[in-house]
């Protein structure tokens, strides 16, 4: 009998305030879609990171005759064949170096026109104009700083350059969109509090008759209380579903058929990793709004 009242009672609060509690859930469910989205960002850019940089290669790239004319960096003359191999053994004696790749400027000449082969530059370089370049791979990836230090102004170099820092800066922009993405949470979710705060005051001011007879005939103050933080956790469970609905339908159109296509060099993150921000989604929409409510009861409900 007495769960039969309380559903009846939750039932009766969610009526009388229907238009607040459909703010509320919306409220609740963007917050909730934002926070599983930067979640899953942040995995994203965690396995990018782990994954490109672990394919990353320092390059050293040497002195040509055009450098020689133009680069201060080559002002000691093109790199000699005796220069070469001497590089090429100092970086084979590095306990850093896992492996090193030679590319000829012929080669450099023939990555650069499939790579871009639209550009207008692509019809006026020649091969003597591109750089011979040693391709290092580490290790340790970190470990930039013993190749720069060993060989950056050496007679022959003319640049020694961590592919990392071409990285660096699309982290730095999904990092950016990640952070951007949680403050708009924190601000929706401090929405959803006020809005679920209101909700629950003007709930219990509608039915201040019902729970003044509820104290009279002896309910205790969790009884009496029950009804609102129940109705609060409803309305942010029902957000915390739209919310995983929002993020299914995310992955579905806009990752797996979209970027998934037009940027194939990336691996996005599976479904896997959505299945376990899901629990936390549900789970943080069921107690806030609990929670909230609770705290909300014991300043507005004095029972």
């Amino acid at each position: 009998m007495r769960g039969q009242f309380v559903l009846s009672e939750i039932a009766t609060g969610l009526r009388r305030n229907l238009t607040m509690t459909f703010a509320v859930i919306i409220s609740v469910a963007i917050s909730l879609a934002l926070l599983g989205g930067a979640l899953l960002a942040n995995q994203q850019v965690n396995s990018m990171k782990g994954y490109w940089y672990d394919k990353v290669q320092v390059s050293i790239y040497l002195c040509n005759k055009n450098d020689a004319d133009n680069d201060p960096s080559c002002d000691r003359g093109a790199v000699t064949g005796q220069q070469k191999r001497e590089i090429k053994a100092d970086l084979e004696k590095l306990a850093v170096v896992e492996k090193v790749y030679y590319e000829s400027a012929e080669q450099a000449y023939q990555h650069y026109q499939e790579q871009f082969k639209d550009s207008p530059l692509a019809s006026s370089l020649t091969p003597e104009q591109m750089q011979e370049s040693y391709r290092v791979k580490l290790k340790d990836p970190g470990k930039y700083d013993v190749i720069a230090t060993a060989f950056a102004g050496r007679a022959g170099v003319q640049e020694v350059q961590d592919q990392r820092d071409l990285l660096e800066n699309l982290f730095s922009l999904l990092d950016g969109l990640r952070h951007a993405a949680l403050f708009v949470m924190g601000l929706m979710l401090v929405v959803a509090m006020l809005l679920i705060v209101n909700t629950v005051r003007v709930s219990a001011f509608s039915r201040r008759r019902e729970t003044g007879i509820m104290r009279l005939v002896g309910a205790s103050s969790f009884y009496i209380q029950m009804p609102f933080i129940l109705e609060a956790a409803i309305a942010g469970l029902v957000g915390g579903m739209l919310a995983g609905v929002l993020l299914l339908t995310g992955k579905f159109a806009l990752v797996d058929n979209f970027l998934a296509e037009k940027v194939p060099l990336i691996s996005f993150i599976g479904y896997d990793a959505l299945w376990k921000v899901l629990p936390l989604v549900l789970a943080v929409g069921l107690l806030m709004p609990a929670l909230a409510a609770f705290l909300t009861l014991r300043k507005y409900l004095k029972v």
